[in-house]
């Protein structure tokens, strides 16, 4: 087993998950074993402390030009459908199963090997492990930031371990976060109760990830459930279904609702009304300020019944950094479709655009072809710890080992591709810093 291997089996090991939803965060404890078990791989680092939250860092060398090399420890809740035990590391035909296995252990583990020892005859790299990026950066890669600019050690070039496809990512759109709720209505109808199962189905099986969803090929459970309820005019009773986290897609939606039938039934309508908005919601016309192949989503992964209130959680993801016009737009849907609700909107800290001009760009694509890798950029879907560094201009790729399932059962890694996810991260270094 090599280093990288043995790093990420104990990564596994730990639970740290973040979800702010159920109030858990990476514990201590876990936290202070991620130090050690560095330190144990050659990797001595320092600690920045915000909100809870533990950034592990290390300076190494001097002057410019200055590289950070950045992975994130936290994971998402394991979820249900796990065949494996999410938290005991699993190698299956050459595949290393586990939460965070892909995203993001991995990379933490192969920088770590990768550059443990590593000494540059020029310039300085700075090596962060952050812990929340899951929930959005604020306390890590954001304090990073600040910390790094008041040092004197703002990067010239960002490599952020953070993908899945061991390809060269350049683009990834901001990520917002909105809660949408309406007032319960309690009511009662003619008919009886009955119940129906919406399920996710996906092309992309290798995540749950909702900002890979794409429309058109991709189906959605609650924008099913709610194309259902504005297609038959019925009433509906509860909802209920497989919640993850913000930006998981829930792998199936349960509704009850009201159908023709001799009798009386009770039911909302406000949660009617709510569900019939979905389905605007989710296509509402949002305004970008650059280019994705993926556009503009606006995914419905929760709901909550709470203090007399339906609430629906939505992911947003969106090339801009203009959040009073997302808003504007998503207000201007709610405002036709609802009436009277209340919204609530967060994030939109950045994204990553990175020209494929960029002298970091061809380093990492001729390192790519060293290693018999696909020699082609690409944009991904979800956002990273990157989006507090590119949009002031720092020359930033995410990148990471082929693993699936991301936010998914069963997740995992190829350990083939962990192998040659040190050898990228050595081999970006070395052609920098020499």
């Amino acid at each position: 087993m090599d280093s990288a291997h043995r790093i990420l089996a104990k990564l596994v090991e730990l639970n740290t998950v973040n979800d702010p939803a159920r109030g858990t965060a990476p514990p201590p404890e876990a936290v202070d074993r991620i130090g050690r078990l560095l330190a144990e791989h050659g990797l001595k680092t320092e600690t920045l402390e915000s909100g809870g939250y533990t950034t592990f860092y290390t300076v190494i060398g001097r002057g410019r030009p200055v590289t950070l090399f950045m992975a994130h420890y936290d994971t998402v809740p394991p979820g249900p459908g796990w065949t494996l035990d999410p938290f005991q590391p699993t190698v299956r035909n050459g595949r290393l199963y586990g939460r965070g296995s892909a995203d993001d252990k991995s990379n933490v583990a192969a920088i770590t090997a990768a550059l443990a020892g590593f000494s540059p005859s020029k310039g300085t790299v700075v090596i962060a492990f952050t812990g929340d990026e899951e929930v959005g950066g604020r306390h890590g890669a954001r304090v990073l930031a600040e910390m790094l600019e008041k040092e004197g050690l703002w990067p010239d070039y960002l490599v952020n371990g953070d993908g899945a496809f061991s390809k060269v990512i350049i683009r990834r759109r901001g990520a917002y976060g909105a809660r949408v709720s309406v007032r319960e209505e309690p009511c009662t109808a003619d008919g009886v109760l009955a119940e129906r199962v919406f399920s996710a189905r996906l092309l992309n099986k290798g995540t749950m990830h909702s900002a890979y969803f794409v429309p058109g090929v991709d189906t959605h459970p609650l924008v099913a459930a709610s194309e259902y309820v504005r297609l038959t005019g019925f009433k509906a009773s509860g909802l209920e279904g497989e919640w993850v986290k913000g930006n998981v897609i829930p792998r199936s939606a349960t509704l009850r609702y009201v159908e023709p039938g001799n009798g009386r039934v009770d039911c909302d309508e406000g949660l009617t009304r709510l569900l019939e908005a979905i389905l605007p919601m989710h296509r509402a016309p949002l305004r970008p300020q650059r280019h994705s192949d993926y556009g503009v989503s606006v995914m419905p992964n929760m709901y909550c019944r709470r203090e007399g209130r339906h609430t629906v959680a939505l992911d947003i993801r969106i090339m801009s950094m203009d959040r009073s016009a997302v808003e504007e737009d998503l207000r201007r849907v709610l405002d036709e479709v609802l009436g009277d609700y209340a919204l609530e909107l967060s994030g939109g800290s950045g994204w990553l655009y990175t020209p494929r001009s960029a002298r970091l760009v061809g380093l990492a694509l001729s390192v790519q072809r060293s290693l018999g890798l696909p020699g082609e950029p690409i944009e991904a879907g979800g956002a990273s710890d990157a989006r507090f560094f590119s949009p002031r201009g720092v020359e930033a790729i995410d990148y990471g080992p082929l693993g699936g399932n991301i936010h998914g059962p069963d997740e995992h890694v190829s350990l083939e591709h962990l192998g040659k996810a040190v050898l990228f991260y050595r081999r970006i270094a070395e052609a920098i810093h020499g």
